[in-house]
């Protein structure tokens, strides 16, 4: 893609685990009426689902192959090396590379699902974000392998060890920028799909303490993002589907549900997308 390149409209998909299928219902509502994105962003799972947009995939299409990329199972894979790791750290050569799960079953997913195809030869090109691990610079990937880009935007914490691009130590975009709407300031108007992080109903133990605190991090990053970006002139709209549900971050049961709550969101703000892509007056319009 030429570095002139600016495009007229961009949709950015943040984390939010299996919730970013949502965006697959997005786009069949702005296909239908003729609205076309020339730009994906994608964060994290966000980044994945916009792949398979990218690749002209449609909804039903992406679903069957989401069904069998991102599930629980990618995490349960256990390093036996972790344990000794925590508890010895010196003895076991704990290091900045740690991870609880080996990485095995997601990157063999990945490779069946996208093989050798490159950020750059896209047709719809798309952006995928992730984490500086050194610094925690949020970074965009535009060029590579898609496996690769999408190995290392998901590279969680602790759960996953960090991927290395062109030497660089990277992990999960949704570290530094759960919405990343910032890596599409050439854009003339943006559509953002982002969710809250859900804070736990109970705080009974220690994991639900950290998600908590994580939780709030995290949202209140997102929040500090948009604000922002609302600050540095950006045409933007966020586009919030109503979950009646808690959907845990590999329930892929509910993919289908998923598509259509981010179509029925899609479709009750049309009039404010429509304003956003002819308006030329930069300002943040609310969903």
């Amino acid at each position: 893609m030429p570095n002139s390149f600016k495009p007229k409209l961009a949709l950015v998909l943040g984390s939010g685990g299996v919730r970013s299928i949502a965006a697959l219902g997005v786009v069949d509502v702005l296909w239908r009426e003729g609205i076309a994105p020339d730009l994906i962003v994608g964060c994290s799972a966000g980044a994945m689902f916009g792949a398979l947009i990218s690749l002209g995939h449609s909804a039903t299409e992406a679903v069957s192959i989401a069904t069998t990329l991102w599930t629980a199972e990618v995490t349960k894979e256990h390093r036996w090396r972790a344990i000794p790791q925590m508890l010895w750290p010196r003895l076991s050569k704990f290091d900045a590379d740690f991870s609880l799960r080996n990485d095995r079953l997601i990157r063999n997913r990945l490779e069946r699902a996208f093989g050798d195809a490159r950020l750059e030869e896209l047709t719809l090109p798309l952006r995928v974000t992730a984490t500086d691990a050194a610094s925690g610079d949020a970074i965009v990937i535009t060029k590579g392998r898609i496996v690769d880009a999408l190995r290392a935007s998901i590279a969680m914490p602790f759960m996953f060890a960090p991927h290395y691009i062109d030497g660089q130590r990277v992990i999960d975009g949704f570290i530094s920028d759960p919405l990343p709407v910032s890596a599409a300031l050439d854009a003339k108007a943006v559509l953002a799909l982002g969710f809250d992080a859900p804070m736990p109903q109970r705080v009974n133990g220690p994991s639900r303490l950290l998600a908590q605190v994580t939780s709030s991090m995290t949202n209140n990053l997102m929040r500090a993002r948009l604000a922002s970006a609302e600050a540095a002139g950006m045409r933007l709209l966020r586009i919030e589907p109503t979950l009646e549900r808690r959907i845990g971050l590999f329930d892929t049961a509910a993919m289908p549900y998923l598509v259509e709550q981010g179509r029925q969101a899609t479709e009750a703000v049309l009039p404010s997308i429509f304003k956003l892509v002819e308006q030329q007056r930069p300002h943040l319009v609310a969903a």
